[in-house]
């Protein structure tokens, strides 16, 4: 496994198993669509610039990297971050659509077992890479990860998928601080570390609300009239205001799953890169 395609084949390759990509042990439903797939030098001065914005304990790629293998030296341009965004499916979109208080049964199950997929996704595709003679470390997977509270940012961990995908040219962000990709926002994302060095992805952008509707400077107030915790209004996204309420109203509702994501459909940036309009 040395090339992007060699990545993308073996991830399909899992998402094709009907046994792995399902929406639950009980449910053969699958969990995904196909994955989009980005790359980032894992020296971009932007990882050092998204460390400065959320805190010092956040990881840049060369940090985890170090932390993981710290008997190893990679030169400048010798190590990338491959991140992922995986789409809802059609159904799944069309049940979270309807839903108004509470998450959809597909969405919520999705939530849990689609999530365990991406976690068995991060740590194959490190162990694969790491095989094929390119140390990798998923850094989400990594038993170093751990959860911080930013100054600025309020709940945050030491490694942003988010912010990865933004990097690697996934997408940009949302008023709800969604990622917006060319599949929507209703994607859940991953990445890995790894000593190899591959073509980044062009960014299609610049700053890092380009994609959103309200951003752009149009009317678009569609993820606020979503939210059920009013924790999204034109300032933004309250994290505390919307974990309260996915943790005290919609968990206890879904079997103890931290889910919601009302915000991530029926919205016009749901399954697409939002049209601007004059």
């Amino acid at each position: 496994m040395h090339t992007l395609d060699d990545i993308r084949a073996y991830l399909t390759a899992i998402l094709a198993d009907p046994e792995v990509n399902r929406l639950s042990p009980d449910d053969a439903e699958p969990a995904w669509g196909p994955p989009l797939l980005g790359v980032s030098d894992g020296d971009d001065p932007l990882y050092e610039e998204i460390k400065k914005d959320i805190g010092p304990f956040h990881w840049t790629p060369r940090r985890i990297f170090a932390l993981s293998f710290p008997d190893l030296t990679v030169p400048l341009g010798g190590f990338s971050v491959i991140a992922w965004a995986l789409p809802q499916t059609a159904a799944t979109l069309e049940d979270q659509r309807e839903a108004t208080l509470l998450p959809s049964r597909r969405w919520a199950q999705n939530r849990r077992y689609g999530e365990d997929l991406n976690a068995l996704l991060r740590r194959r595709l490190a162990a694969a890479l790491t095989a094929a003679g390119h140390p990798a470390v998923a850094p989400v997977a990594s038993p170093l990860w751990r959860r911080e509270t930013s100054a600025r940012r309020g709940e945050a961990s030491t490694w942003s998928e988010r912010h990865a995908a933004w990097v690697s040219g996934l997408g940009t962000f949302g008023l709800c601080d969604g990622l917006i990709t060319e599949a929507g926002k209703a994607v859940r994302l991953g990445s890995v570390v790894a000593a190899l060095p591959l073509t980044p992805t062009p960014r299609p952008y610049a700053g890092l609300h380009d994609w959103c509707l309200h951003y752009a400077g149009g009317a678009c107030t569609a993820c606020i009239d979503r939210c059920p915790a009013g924790a999204i209004t034109e300032a933004g996204h309250d994290k505390e205001r919307c974990m309260a309420y996915i943790r005290s109203v919609a968990a206890p509702s879904c079997g103890g799953i931290n889910a919601c994501g009302l915000c991530q459909t029926g919205v016009p940036c749901e399954h697409r890169r939002p049209v601007r309009t004059p």
